[in-house]
């Protein structure tokens, strides 16, 4: 292996121990629930799930697949993906 690609590597490993240095900002994943696969979806600051709990609820509720996935994903969430924009408008 050549030295480029060894730096590389090295290089990958710091920033994978660095979560933080990471930022979503579009995001789709399939989540096993425990009556059926959801998908789960970040589009930039507004999270999605096809659940019947998400789709049933109003508008700035949530459910059990996003709130994992905010907990999961918390250091490479901005502030208004990790806690919805009406938390985080709320404590200002």
């Amino acid at each position: 292996m050549n030295s480029s690609m060894i730096g590389k590597i090295e290089k990958a490993h710091r920033y994978a121990r660095e979560p933080e240095r990471i930022q979503f900002s579009q995001f789709e994943a399939t989540f096993r629930g425990s009556h059926d696969d959801y998908t789960v979806r970040l589009t930039g600051t507004d999270w999605s799930c096809t659940c019947h709990t998400f789709e049933s609820h109003a508008v700035g509720d949530t459910c059990s697949h996003v709130m994992a996935m905010q907990q999961i994903l918390a250091s490479m969430l901005s502030a208004e993906a990790k806690y919805g924009a009406q938390a985080v408008v709320g404590a200002s």
